[in-house]
């Protein structure tokens, strides 16, 4: 055996010996331990250093070596902030619940990105590896972006763009560090501190998160059936816009987050003829476009000849969570304002980034791959739908998403949302509480389920925890919503 390995044998058992003895007590001498390990005094002392190392024992000239007393750590006095910083802007700091990193065990049916098995994992290795040999890997990239990519995002939103329309160029496109922090710098580029915002509601925490974080006032509008899918009233959005006297109205027309339900291209143009009365910006986040389950994605921006909409545009879903890159178009001053945000706030994105995720949205594989994840996912839709429908009152889910990865529930007359995901989570079952989707109160009790995480083979079993926990809260708030 080796001396290294012997002395780290020695030190193994004395910090066994040493965790059992009071703070002073003696440590037997180098002579004593030589002959108790029957090693060579060099290897016990160098067993005995380690443990000086780690201030387990300290050596005493002349005395000996001794347990060391436990020194209290050194309280740090952080109160001084409390008035440095003054109060905390609004709920700006929230941070979702589907951002929590789950144990193997539980089901996971919280999470707002998809599992491995339904992205293009070998694909993004490789596009990775061989970017980090190229000249990506050292120069700086263009504020605005690669390019080559803002060409590609360019030639994505134009081919969705009517004849008549006038499409998009690479000039108008800037590439971001993944949709959240698009939205940041499109919030804080447009709107001043104390200015309001306009967002439907229920919607993303994220993008409510970003904007009280960027000083805004959150207005909320609610999201209402219409048309066979979901939108706001027009006229309460014309009444929302003259009563704040926003200029920024925030949405999801396609697969909204969290309810999943689109806007029809009638409730679209009544939406964006407000927009444009009011002389005002509709930010429009595509975040499901990739994940479009019944019809492609015509996105309003493709209406929009004026700069009216700054269209966000994600990939880091459907590439990868690693690959965190993103894509906004505007026109005129409102996309010299966000490209300032972005070189201020980060300079540039990394061209490592940007370069594998070009190779992998424009490589022949990719239409192929979007085809297959779309049928898995709507696989897997119909088949937690279905089992919600089953085993859950009627009128628990509140529709049948056409795209995008979540289901969005409501619960029963007197059944907290917050109260309910706690007791599912206890009985290892992940989901989210409705209050984190709406600028105000919900107004009636909601929770959302994500279709795309591991393990589909499971869902029967997350649907039984949901009806278990949900007969505990009593037969009173089941009959509640039978009689809806």
């Amino acid at each position: 055996m080796s001396q290294s390995s012997s002395s780290g044998r020695i030190a193994d058992e004395l910090r066994r010996e040493v965790a059992g003895l009071p703070a002073g007590s003696w440590l037997p001498s180098t002579r004593a331990l030589v002959e108790r390990f029957a090693a060579s005094p060099v290897t016990v002392q160098h067993a005995v250093r380690a443990l000086v190392r780690e201030g387990l024992v300290e050596s005493r000239p002349g005395a000996g070596t001794f347990v060391r007393r436990a020194r209290p750590a050194a309280r740090a006095d952080l109160s001084w902030q409390t008035a440095a910083l003054g109060a905390v802007r609004a709920q700006g700091a929230a941070v979702g619940s589907t951002l929590q990193t789950p144990s193997d065990e539980v089901i996971a049916l919280h999470s707002g990105y998809p599992v491995d098995d339904l992205l293009p994992v070998r694909a993004v290795q490789n596009a990775l590896a061989r970017a980090a040999r190229s000249r990506s890997a050292l120069d700086r990239p263009p504020a605005s972006g690669l390019t080559e990519l803002r060409s590609w995002f360019a030639e994505e939103l134009a081919e969705a763009t009517p004849a008549h329309g006038s499409a998009p160029t690479a000039a108008d496109v800037v590439v971001m560090p993944g949709g959240q922090s698009a939205l940041s710098s499109v919030f804080r580029s447009l709107g001043r501190p104390g200015d309001a915002i306009i967002m439907e509601s229920p919607g993303y925490w994220g993008a409510i998160a970003a904007a009280r974080q960027a000083g805004l006032e959150v207005v909320p509008v609610p999201r209402r059936p219409s048309g066979g899918g979901a939108a706001v009233d027009p006229v309460e959005l014309a009444e929302a816009f003259e009563r704040s006297r926003a200029r920024l109205f925030y949405a999801m027309p396609h697969a909204a987050n969290p309810t999943g339900t689109s806007w029809s291209s009638t409730d679209a143009s009544a939406i964006l003829d407000v927009v444009r009365a009011h002389r005002a910006f509709l930010v429009e986040d595509d975040w499901a476009h990739d994940f479009a389950l019944e019809q492609a994605v015509r996105p309003v921006a493709t209406s929009d000849p004026d700069g009216h909409v700054v269209y966000v545009r994600s990939l880091t879903k459907s590439v990868s969570p690693a690959v965190r890159i993103a894509a906004v178009v505007a026109r005129g001053a409102a996309r010299s304002r966000i490209l300032t945000d972005r070189v201020v706030d980060g300079l540039y994105v990394s061209g490592v980034l940007q370069t594998a995720a070009l190779e992998v949205v424009s490589s022949p594989a990719w239409q192929p791959h979007l085809r297959r994840m779309r049928d898995q996912l709507r696989s897997r839709r119909d088949a937690l739908a279905g089992l919600v429908d089953e085993l859950l009152p009627p009128g628990t889910l509140t529709a049948l998403p056409r795209g995008g990865l979540n289901l969005w529930l409501r619960l029963p007359d007197g059944v907290e949302s917050t109260a309910y995901v706690e007791a599912c989570a206890r009985a290892g079952l992940l989901i989210s509480p409705g209050p984190e989707w709406f600028p105000a109160e919900d107004p009636e009790s909601h929770v959302r389920l994500n279709y795309s995480g591991p393990d589909p083979a499971r869902f029967e079993e997350a649907v039984r925890i949901l009806a278990r926990e949900l007969e505990r809260f009593g037969d009173a708030g089941l009959q509640g919503l039978r009689e809806r």
